[in-house]
């Protein structure tokens, strides 16, 4: 079985369907790729999983469990993580509150300063910033503090939409392998993400969306060898 199932999802806003019935799904220990142009229905499809917005029908499993009747704050206890869109940190706590709030959910409070120190070790940058406030740290800082409050639940799935939006590069490169290293400590990566050769090069598999309906889905390999894939979406 595989760890999280859509299946016939449909969610509208108002009048205008923003998913048309897709499905998909994500096995344990995969990292896996959504990708599309802005509109096809990709955040639409991480904040219906989330909680952030409700489906019109279609269902979504995560290790068997329904979701779509889920409060949100269930969901991130059962072990799904979001790291959203313009990463959403607040701005006006400290890096380590912004942290400890990541792990709000969590019932084994002993284990969190031990976390925290985890997380400093992964991104030394957020530990020599830890008391500086959120808002002040560059794009990068802010990306990568959203990333470690996610880890702070000590999900099963982290969730991640536009990671590397706006940032420089060689910063691109620095998420790309911190993603790496999430799936490599045992975590299940389902990854939205513009920049899709670099999002299909650290995946499994991939699913391209076109407005609201998958167009087309297999192994990330294959994607980006796949003529229509280079044209449409890797600049080719």
């Amino acid at each position: 079985m595989a760890m999280l199932e859509i299946n016939d999802l449909h969610v509208n806003y108002g009048m205008i369907a923003a998913l048309k019935g897709i499905s998909f799904e994500v096995n344990e220990g995969e990292v896996i790729s959504l990708i599309g142009a802005n509109g096809a229905g990709k955040t639409t499809t991480l904040h219906t999983l989330t909680g952030l917005i409700s489906a019109k029908s279609g269902s979504i499993k995560f290790n068997g469990v329904e979701l779509t009747k889920t409060p949100a704050h269930k969901i991130v206890e059962m072990g799904i993580a979001h790291v959203p869109e313009g990463r959403r940190i607040f701005q006006n706590l400290t890096v380590l509150d912004n942290l400890k709030l990541g792990a709000f959910t969590r019932k084994d409070k002993e284990n969190i300063p031990k976390d925290i120190q985890d997380i400093y070790e992964r991104f030394p940058r957020l530990a020599e910033r830890k008391n500086q406030i959120a808002g002040t740290l560059s794009g990068g800082e802010q990306q990568m503090l959203a990333m470690g409050r996610a880890l702070m639940s000590r999900p099963k799935i982290v969730v991640m939409d536009e990671p590397s939006m706006g940032l420089s590069p060689i910063l691109v490169s620095t998420i790309f392998k911190i993603i790496e290293d999430i799936r490599k400590s045992g975590t299940t990566v389902l990854l939205v993400e513009q920049n899709a050769k670099k999002a299909l090069a650290i995946s499994d598999r991939a699913y391209v969306l076109e407005t609201g309906k998958i167009v087309l889905s297999g192994k990330a390999s294959d994607l980006i060898n796949d003529e229509s894939v280079k044209k449409a979406y890797l600049g080719e």
